[in-house]
Order: C-alpha cells, then sequence, then structure tokens
C-alpha cells in the first residue's frame, strides 16, 4: 500500500485525523527553530467583504462564491451593541445570538418573582415578547474606500502627535457627512493598522425584544474552566426580535434559514460576525512589550479580582445567582490573558514572529523604492516600545479606577480631587467644585461599599497586585498597606485609613484642603502618590503611543506593499467572513473530536458528582428528556478563524443555512490575536441540530421552533 493510498484510507475512516497527524508543531517530534517559518495563514482568515477571497474559496470548497451570495450573507448578518455579533435567522426579524451576549442584561428586565439567569425565558406569544432597553443590532449597507482621503490629511502633519490628530479629524468629517446624506449610521473601519480605511454604512434597529433565553446553567456548562476549552457540552444561545418603528416585527428578505442536522465533519463552513480586534501585524519588539510587560501585569490584576470575586461567591450561595455574570466576566478576561501568555511564552510561534519579519525586511531592502520609504521604521518603533518596557508597569499600577480598585481608595481619590479643585479660585476650579454643584460634590464624597466583607477582599486583592507587580519592597505597597498583603492589608486599612471612618471623612471635608493633601493615613498618602506618578509617566507614555500608532500603520503599508493581499487584515470590530472546516485536531497527547454529543452532557454531570458547581444542570435538564437521541451533536470544533466579538455568530454551509452558532473558542485559539495556527486553533459552535432539539424536547418552544424550520411566521 503506497503513503498515498495509506493517507487517503485514514481520511476515510478518521476524518480530521491525518491533518491532526501531518500538524508542524507536535509533542512527538523535537522544536528546531531554525526550521520554523511565517505561512501566510499566519495572519488568519478574517475577509472583508469588499475584499474576499473568492478563488480561495473555489480552490479549497469547491464553492463558486457569486456577488449575490456575499450580498445575502453580509445583510443576513449582524452586530450587536453589547459587543457581540447576531444575524437574522427569520424573515419576521427574529435574531439569534448567545446568551452571554445578554446574560447580563436580563436581571434589568425582569418581573416580580422572575429570576430570567437562573430560570431563562420564553415568549410564548409575540407579545409576551420583552422589550430590551437601550440595545439596537446594526446591518452593514455599504462599504467605500476612504483610503486616500484620510491618508491625504496625515500626510499634512509635521509629527505623529499631528499625524494621530488629522487622522482622527478627518475620520470625524467623513463620519459626520455620511451620516448627514444618507441618514443612517456610518463608522470609519482602520484595516492594515492604516494600509486602508474603509467607510461602514449601518441601518440600525433601536427596538430589540427578548424572545427566548435558556437557563444560565446550560449555556455557560463549566462555568469558567469550560471556557475557552473544547471538547465542549452547552447551548449559548439567545433568541431576540427587532420591531421596526411602527412597534411591528421587522421584515426583512435577508436572514439565514435553519440547517434540519448541520453539518458533517470536514464539511466547508463559514463565520459571519465581527471579530473584535488582534495584533497580528505588530513588530516583534511590540508583540515582546506585551509578553514581558502589558500582559503579565493585567493578568496579575484580574487574577487577583477573580479570586475575591470567587471568594465571596463562595461566602454567598443564597446570592450565587445573582452574583454569577459579574465572576464569570471577570473569569473571562483572566483566562484570555492567560491565553495571551501562553501563546507569546511559545517559542514556536515567537519564532514564526521573527521570521516573518526578517522577510519582510528582506524584502524592504531589496526595493529601493520600499527602502527609501521605509528605512528607518524599526528604529523609531523601537525607541517607543523602549518607553512602553519601562514605564507601563508603574502607570498602570498606580490607576486608580472603580473597577479595579476599592471603595475605600475610589473615596481616597475623590477627596485629593477635592482638596485640589478647593485650593484654586472659585472661577479656576471645575464644574464640580462651584457653586450649586459643590454641595452635591461633597455629597457624593462617603464610602460606596454595599458589603465591607467583600469590600475586604478586594483590598486584599490590590495589595497582593501592588506586591507582584511592583515588588514587596515597592514604595507604593508601603504606602497604601505598611508593607503588608493578604488579610494583614486589609487590616492594615481598616485601622489607620481615614476613609475608613465617616467621622474622619466628615472632619476632612469640613476642615482645611491641606489637612487631606497633607494627611499621613495610607490611602491618602497612596491617592497622591499615584496621582503623581500617572501624571509623570503620562505625557512620555502618550508620546510613545503616537508614534507606534504613526509607525504602525507605516509598518502595515509595508506589508500591504510588499505582500498584497496575501496577507488578511486585524480584525478591528468590523464584520467578517471566516472560512474553514469542521475539524478536531490533536491535543495533551490525544484526540479532540470534531462535534460532541448530548452523552457528554450528562457524562461531565455525573463525572463531576452532579452538583452546582461548575457542571451542574437546572433542573429541566437533569432527567434526560423522552425522545433526545442523545448521539446528535451539541457541539462542534471548526478550523475557522475567531476571536473576541464572533460570539453570537452565525455558522453557515455553501446554501446559507444555519448549522452552528459561536460561542468561542477552545484556549488555543487565544493565541489567534497574534497569530493564527491552523493546526490547533479552533472555534468553538452550538450545534444546529442540537440546538433545535433542545428547543423541542426541554423547552417545548414550539412557536419559535416553527418559525425557525419555516423561516417565518406563517
Amino acid at each position: 500500500m503506497t503513503i498515498k493510498t495509506l493517507g487517503v484510507t485514514l481520511s476515510m475512516l478518521f476524518p480530521g485525523l491525518f491533518s491532526a497527524l501531518t500538524a508542524q508543531n507536535t509533542i512527538y517530534e523535537p522544536l528546531v527553530l531554525e526550521d520554523v517559518t511565517y505561512a501566510p495563514e499566519d495572519f488568519g482568515k478574517m475577509w472583508t467583504f469588499d475584499a474576499v477571497p473568492t478563488q480561495r474559496f473555489e480552490d479549497l470548497y469547491e464553492f463558486t462564491v457569486t456577488k449575490e451570495w456575499l450580498d445575502d450573507v453580509r445583510l443576513s448578518a449582524l452586530e450587536f451593541s453589547t459587543g457581540c455579533s447576531a444575524s437574522f435567522v427569520s424573515r419576521n426579524g427574529l435574531i439569534m445570538t448567545n446568551h452571554h451576549c445578554v446574560r447580563g442584561l436580563l436581571p434589568g428586565i425582569e418581573q416580580e418573582g422572575e429570576h430570567l439567569q437562573r430560570d431563562g425565558f420564553y415568549a410564548k406569544t409575540m407579545e409576551e415578547e420583552r422589550p430590551f432597553p437601550n440595545i439596537y443590532v446594526d446591518q452593514l449597507i455599504s462599504i467605500e474606500n476612504v483610503t486616500d482621503e484620510v491618508q491625504a490629511a496625515m500626510a499634512r502633519g509635521n509629527n505623529d502627535e499631528e499625524q494621530v490628530k488629522l487622522r482622527d479629524e478627518k475620520i470625524r468629517e467623513l463620519t459626520t457627512a455620511c451620516e448627514e446624506s444618507a441618514g443612517y449610521k456610518c463608522r470609519v473601519i482602520t484595516l492594515y493598522n492604516g494600509g486602508k480605511y474603509a467607510l461602514h454604512t449601518y441601518k440600525r434597529y433601536e427596538d430589540v425584544r427578548l424572545v427566548m433565553a435558556p437557563d444560565v446553567q446550560i449555556a455557560a456548562t463549566g462555568w469558567d474552566w469550560d471556557n475557552f476549552t473544547y471538547p465542549r457540552y452547552e447551548l449559548d444561545f439567545a433568541f431576540l426580535r427587532a420591531y421596526d418603528e411602527d412597534g411591528q416585527p421587522v421584515e426583512s428578505p435577508y436572514y439565514f434559514q435553519w440547517s434540519e442536522k448541520g453539518a458533517a465533519e470536514g464539511e466547508p463552513v463559514f463565520i459571519i460576525g465581527r471579530p473584535g480586534n488582534t495584533d497580528r501585524l505588530y513588530s516583534q519588539a511590540q508583540v515582546e512589550f506585551h509578553r514581558d510587560y502589558r500582559n503579565p501585569v493585567i493578568l496579575t490584576l484580574f487574577n487577583e479580582l477573580y479570586q475575591a470575586q470567587f471568594a465571596h461567591f463562595q461566602a454567598n450561595p443564597g446570592r450565587q445567582a445573582e452574583m454569577l455574570s459579574q465572576l464569570l466576566s471577570i473569569a473571562n478576561t483572566r483566562k484570555v490573558f492567560a491565553g495571551y501568555q501562553l501563546a507569546l511564552n511559545d517559542e514556536y510561534l515567537m519564532a514564526k514572529k521573527r521570521d516573518f519579519e526578517k522577510e519582510l525586511k528582506k524584502r524592504m531592502n531589496a526595493d529601493k523604492g520600499l527602502y527609501t520609504r521605509y528605512n528607518g521604521l524599526w528604529g523609531k518603533i523601537e525607541a517607543a516600545s523602549d518607553v512602553l518596557d519601562k514605564a507601563f508597569t508603574p502607570y498602570f499600577a498606580h490607576q486608580i479606577s472603580s473597577f479595579s480598585s476599592p471603595a475605600h481608595l475610589i473615596l481616597a481619590k475623590k477627596l485629593v480631587d477635592y482638596a485640589e479643585q478647593m485650593e484654586l479660585p472659585e472661577e479656576e476650579r471645575a464644574g464640580p467644585y462651584k457653586g450649586d454643584e459643590l454641595a452635591k460634590t461633597k455629597a457624593g464624597l462617603a464610602l460606596q461599599a454595599e458589603d465591607i466583607e467583600f469590600e475586604k477582599l478586594r483590598i486584599q486583592a490590590h495589595a497582593n497586585y501592588l506586591a507582584k507587580v511592583l515588588g514587596k519592597d515597592s514604595e507604593a505597597l508601603k504606602v497604601a498597606y505598611g508593607g503588608h498583603t493578604g488579610t494583614a492589608a486589609a487590616q492594615y486599612v481598616m485601622d489607620n485609613a481615614a476613609v475608613a471612618s465617616p467621622e474622619k471623612v466628615a472632619e476632612l471635608i469640613e476642615g482645611s484642603p491641606k489637612s487631606i493633601l497633607e494627611a499621613k493615613t495610607p490611602y491618602l498618602l497612596f491617592a497622591r502618590l499615584a496621582k503623581a506618578r500617572v501624571e509623570e509617566l503620562g505625557p512620555g507614555l502618550q508620546a510613545a503611543q503616537n508614534t507606534l500608532e504613526v509607525q504602525n500603520q507605516r509598518l502595515a503599508r509595508l506589508i500591504f506593499e510588499a505582500f498584497g493581499t496575501e496577507m488578511s487584515p486585524d480584525a478591528t470590530g468590523s464584520l467578517r467572513i471566516s472560512d474553514g472546516r469542521i475539524l478536531g485536531y490533536e491535543y495533551n497527547g490525544t484526540l479532540a473530536p470534531a462535534k460532541t454529543t448530548y452523552y457528554g452532557l450528562w457524562d461531565r454531570y455525573y463525572s463531576f458528582g452532579a452538583t452546582a458547581y461548575p457542571w451542574g444542570l437546572h433542573e429541566r435538564w437533569q432527567k434526560i428528556p423522552e425522545g433526545l437521541d442523545l448521539s446528535i451533536p451539541i457541539c462542534f470544533a471548526s478550523d475557522n478563524d475567531i476571536v473576541g466579538g464572533n460570539s453570537g455568530s452565525a455558522v453557515i454551509n455553501r446554501n446559507a443555512e444555519v448549522v452552528g452558532l459561536v460561542h468561542d473558542g477552545n484556549l488555543e485559539s487565544i493565541a489567534g490575536n497574534y497569530a493564527f495556527l491552523p493546526e490547533e486553533n479552533r472555534a468553538v459552535s452550538t450545534d444546529s441540530w442540537g440546538l433545535i432539539e433542545g428547543l423541542r424536547l426541554v423547552y417545548k418552544t414550539d412557536r419559535l421552533v416553527e418559525e425557525l424550520e419555516n423561516g417565518g411566521i406563517r
């Protein structure tokens, strides 16, 4: 039997196995860094709708893409105001997205006695569909290339700061003119870090109502442990409906029809959605800054915040349902930055980045025109990156924000701001510190901590964070916490901080501003120190960032000129189409299947003791429903290119039928922020067949099932 015949036989017997066995980077062979080379695929396949590589689709998938097909799928897709993606799935304005894209909104529309996150929601009639206030979806109507206008405006600037300013002014001008003439919403999209600019025009639907959302346990099975992993067993979905100005369901000729049985392993699929952001075109110097400084500092912060949030969650079993959304949000960000670090600590990925930059410089040096225009580019990037290397950690660590800082520290910052303003003549003060507004400002100078036990955990988290990123001997830790961490730090604040005493706060407010600005208590000292450090480091960091914005644009234009459309643009929060196939992959010395089934859902539940955390099931799911075939797929993996923001994207086949619903990727996919590695980067989706069976047999949503199957309301 020849090798070729053997390969065909293996592919027929074990679909997806052969591609896994031929992966470039495997645990079974030593990694020889000198042999690692970049590939065009490293830059991914998030194609903009004005530059779809139709020949690629035909060559890979034997699929001829027509303009009519592209227009139809573009107009069927939606961009959700929550930062997610969505799509029309019926001619009557029915919208599909992820549960986690609306999870945080559910408490805001609850009625008495309801708990929509815990129990879910279903409108049995159209009249019961519940409005979501201040939510909208956008439909991309047209795309116009405005690169020449923006780049010409920038060229008039004499330095980096002026160029950034002129760019932003031109973008505002184009956006305003578009909205005034078209009557739609408009936005200028940056591509190739400024190598290309596109003006997008959107139709906005502002009356959006909830039709159906499942219970959070089935939508987030495994909680943070299963987030960004595969194999996966969950149904992360929600259905909404768009209404027009007259309060009637939107009539849309553009929508994705539902596939009866989904797609098979190995079948081509396309993801239509809005990926958020990637940094694949960054220089080696900036990638190393992310690896060595930015990512570790942010990861440390979110790890400490998560530990505090989770301890609080465990200590309050009666409130866990209301606290779950915030916990999962922090956990998600923590895992993203952990994934970034795993990626950038991978020598295989970094070798690819180095090889690409080497090839790019080679092409520049070989072309007199490119050399003349771009020589000196890397020197400027490296100089700016060096500023970030030195200043980012102290600058970021001294930030005081309502999200990441304890309430006591927020109050200390407000008191310092108040004192500095009160030392100025009234006519020079900011608005909140003069006239009738002053009394309101003073009334707001109070501790905003509803739960003191949680506040103590937040104080511990902040102290631990400072110790880890600035050092246990740092001035910041000594000033704020007397050098303590953990519970000792919290006790130190409670015993010594003036802001911990309402009486002392009142005295400070009514006393001289100098009593605040000269106070020796921990948090007031730290608030002043933090303000000074931020003011000291901020201008240099901003100047370096301006330089990088301009030089990154030059770098992207060089890449564009040297390689053309061989490279797809970075994700920039704009609608894209990503091609791929449903495929398993090799991981941890074994193989992940292309599809998982309902069998796995109950296996996870019982394997972890049928407990609520984290693989628990709502009571409606604890008993296997009559008639459900457990071999039906519930999730699948595909080698489409996605990142954050693609949540809620439809996965369609060549007939533009829904075969799945993206909810995230595997852990390896997080590396996609810096490079797309098709060997193991996988998008993870809820399977359309498994989803509709859940609707039919568990939730009994007959009206919704009928609309999905018929493509509209009969």
